[in-house]
């Protein structure tokens, strides 16, 4: 503060003019309290100002010398100037996360990354490349470049609970990203009641989430920057007649979409054939653009700008050449013994007359979940001799047991609610069924295919148990007659097929499919008994604990003595099994997007090898009439498209499911008119006209990489390369600063890198020796200074 006394001619003053220090010409006293000053401006203009003592506090004398002086110590200037150098690397190497990860991204990915996603902003996307294409490689890719460049801090990972470990070491060791696995014991755990607000990198299990309203409202309170959703065509939603009919999982994506800037789902089948439930999907994304679009008639809509796909035959390597190997399906047929044929078509009159009795009925939920279990009998009817042994068997004592408590209670003719209502199950059993994961989805079929029955009086359930005592002891003849044609062909196929064996003729690995648990563990006996050794088979099931279905894959990824894994759809998603390139479809999902999924498990990024599919079929069954006239149709139309068929199969059936046509065949298939019409439908599904009108509508979101857009992505490649951030600077940054700072650095100890508290992974080290610094000096450059913080993460 400066009096009004103290001011003097040629004085400069600061505080006259805004931003400048000004001279003073002479002054002139008014009274005790006020002052007139004359005075030049920088420019040379001489202005006049009336100073009172108010003014006193924002004068001061300016001090002579430099206004710019360069007289701090050079060394401290230069740590913060490549401090904050570091810190801006970002805008110098676009491409900076791929520089900083352990990860050697492919063409496809870096366009997916950098020309798809970060231009949006905000981001609201489907991801939708083929399954195997390293999907979870860009969404990493994407959330590091965000974190780098601080246009992201929060972020959620919401996956299927298999996944959900997967992703998080993926997370760390590929991109140095330490993400947290939410639990309920956190919920218990947290100080500030909202989980969610406690960690700023989050992986969530999708039902957890949707099956729990608690954790919704918890979530609703909280922002975050970004939301990832794996699998994200299990957020789904579908028509029932003009209502719209939301599954648990459909509400938290409209939950999700609300609470985040930026939105990225990703899925490798968003289409599943229907129109209205694709745009439902996509209304999670942009809900006034597409919610109840179809139902007021505009049926198509372009997702160009939200949504990018790119199929396994368009994906290139830089050099040029095809990314994945050629993939080739097969189709065994083999016919049904006497015996066989005789079961089946004594099950197949039961269902078929079951179906007529449940049309009977008045209760809708109770009528879809009769038909629901009708049909995973005849599924089953289809798999093994021993699963439809089972199957019977547990039905006749379920429904047994109820005639026996329903007599106890003696409440007339009338069954119990209880038997008769749909117990608790939504109403479209069909389509919440196949959203479920696959152990509860397993659970749910053992359920019904034991107890849902049309039956609604007691003597009409003690009919149908002398009908289940005949079906029982008929397929258990079959079973212990040891005929059983299809594991015979599977036999032959493991014996006889080239493919099926290495240069020693050994067993080479194998993934076999099946549809229920009960041929899982017959084809385990007997697989384990043709190739003589016990530790040569592995299974996989819904039964199969998370952390135990890990083991198996690395066992048999890893394990030389692990040659076959058996597994249910349990294995169906988010597996990485290309250690092996052969694979049998030993029972066939009714789902045609279940066929790329498992084929996806072998047919993805590091495949080197020709991926063999064989699916095996039964001839003169009625299913099996649909299923060989769709692989027959399937082969031609390979041939002609040029393999793109695999990846529409899920939207080929648009007037009519896969299933519905399965269903239809097997209640009706005994006239030649309904066969006819249900073959000339597969035909009219799999028309050339008809495919290429599915391939030109996914053209509007799919991606090309041609030869010149190869090049120029190769091009962009080496500027980044050529731009990014040089180890040795870093380096050289770090131990100046630490030494400025007091720090002391040793050499890490063999010993100490083997502890447990030492990096848990030899990936994380790698990626961070290509950033140029250890795991201890991040840490600690990171305690130093902001500066060094913000040049720690950019490392």
């Amino acid at each position: 503060m400066l009096k009004l006394e103290q001011i003097q001619k040629n004085a400069a003053i600061s505080g006259l003019e805004p931003g400048q220090v000004v001279r003073i010409v002479t002054t002139e006293p008014v009274g005790d309290n006020a002052l007139t000053v004359y005075y030049k401006t920088a420019d040379g203009t001489l202005r006049e100002r009336m100073l009172f003592r108010t003014d006193e506090a924002n004068l001061s004398l300016a001090e002579s010398g430099r206004p710019w002086a360069f007289d701090a110590p050079g060394d401290a200037f230069k740590l913060a100037a490549e401090a904050y150098r570091i810190n801006l690397a970002h805008l110098f190497d676009p491409m900076m996360a791929v520089h900083t990860s352990n990860v050697e991204p492919l063409p496809h990915q870096i366009t997916a990354v950098y020309e798809s996603m970060l231009p949006r902003q905000p981001l609201r996307y489907v991801l939708a490349d083929d399954p195997g294409a390293g999907k979870t490689i860009m969404a990493g890719l994407f959330i590091r470049e965000l974190l780098m460049r601080a246009d992201a801090k929060r972020v959620l990972i919401v996956a299927p609970g298999s996944l959900v470990e997967q992703w998080q070491d993926e997370m760390f060791e590929k991109f140095g990203l330490s993400f947290t696995l939410f639990s309920r014991e956190q919920v218990e755990q947290s100080r500030s009641g909202n989980p969610f607000d406690d960690f700023d990198l989050l992986v969530a299990r999708v039902d957890q989430l949707a099956r729990s309203e608690d954790l919704q409202e918890k979530l609703r309170l909280t922002q975050w920057d970004l939301v990832v959703v794996d699998e994200a065509h299990k957020l789904s939603a579908n028509y029932f007649g003009n209502k719209v009919n939301k599954t648990k999982r459909f509400l938290l994506g409209e939950t999700l979409g609300a609470i985040t800037r930026h939105f990225l789902l990703m899925t490798a089948t968003p289409h599943n054939g229907k129109e209205e439930d694709f745009q439902l999907f996509m209304s999670l994304l942009d809900a006034d653009r597409f919610y109840g679009k179809f139902r007021d008639g505009a049926h198509k809509v372009d997702v160009a700008d939200l949504m990018r796909r790119m199929v396994k035959e368009d994906m290139l390597r830089f050099d040029g050449t095809r990314l994945f190997p050629e993939r080739r399906a097969y189709t065994v047929n083999y016919k049904l013994s006497d015996p066989e044929a005789a079961l089946y078509a004594a099950v197949t009159d039961y269902v078929k007359t079951e179906f007529a009795r449940a049309d009977q009925l008045a209760d809708g939920g109770r009528k879809g979940t009769v038909g629901f279990a009708l049909t995973a009998l005849q599924r089953r009817l289809a798999s093994s001799p021993e699963a439809i042994y089972q199957s019977i068997k547990r039905r006749r004592n379920k429904l047994k047991r109820r005639v026996e408590d329903e007599k106890l209670r003696q409440r007339g003719q009338a069954l119990a609610e209880t038997l008769n209502g749909s117990n608790g199950l939504p109403e479209d059993i069909w389509d919440s069924a196949d959203d479920l994961p696959s152990e509860d989805y397993e659970a749910l079929e053992e359920r019904l295919v034991d107890q849902a029955t049309a039956s609604q009086t007691i003597p009409e359930l003690e009919a149908e148990i002398i009908i289940l005592e005949g079906l029982e002891e008929q397929a258990r003849q079959v079973v212990h007659s040891g005929q059983d044609r299809k594991w015979d062909e599977l036999s032959r196929l493991l014996q006889d097929t080239p493919e099926m064996h290495d240069d020693a003729g050994r067993q080479r690995k194998l993934i076999i499919f099946t549809e229920h648990r009960d041929t899982l563990n017959y084809l385990a006996v007997k697989i384990r008994g043709l190739i003589g050794s016990e530790e040569a088979v592995v299974m996989i099931h819904g039964g199969v604990k998370r952390e135990e279905r890990r083991k198996v894959q690395e066992l048999f990824r890893n394990d030389p003595t692990a040659r076959v894994l058996i597994a249910t759809d349990a294995a169906g998603e988010g597996v990485n099994l290309q250690n092996a390139n052969l694979m049998v479809n030993y029972d066939l999902p009714w789902n045609p997007n279940r066929l790329e999924q498992r084929f996806g498990r072998i047919h993805r990024i590091g495949q080197t090898e020709v991926c063999h599919l064989w699916n095996m079929v039964a001839a003169e069954t009625r299913e099996g009439d649909v299923f060989q006239r769709l692989f027959e149709k399937l082969e031609v139309e390979r041939a002609a498209l040029g393999g793109r068929v695999f990846d529409i199969l899920g939207e080929v059936f648009e007037e009519k499911s896969l299933k519905d046509l399965l269903i239809e065949a097997i209640r009706y298939g005994a006239d030649p008119e309904v066969r006819a019409r249900l073959l000339k439908k597969i035909e009219g599904a799999l028309d050339t006209d008809h495919l290429e009108n599915i391939i030109k509508r996914n053209a509007l979101c799919e991606e090309v990489m041609d030869e010149k857009r190869l090049f120029a992505v190769k091009e962009e490649m080496e500027k980044a390369e050529a731009r990014k951030l040089q180890p040795f600077f870093i380096r050289a940054f770090f131990n100046q600063a630490f030494a400025a700072l007091g720090g002391e650095l040793r050499p890490e100890s063999k010993a100490a890198s083997r502890s447990p508290t030492s990096p848990p992974s030899s990936a994380s080290a790698t990626a961070r020796s290509r950033a140029g610094i250890a795991a201890m000096p991040i840490r600690c450059c990171a305690a130093t200074s902001a500066s060094a913080s913000r040049s720690s993460t950019c490392a």
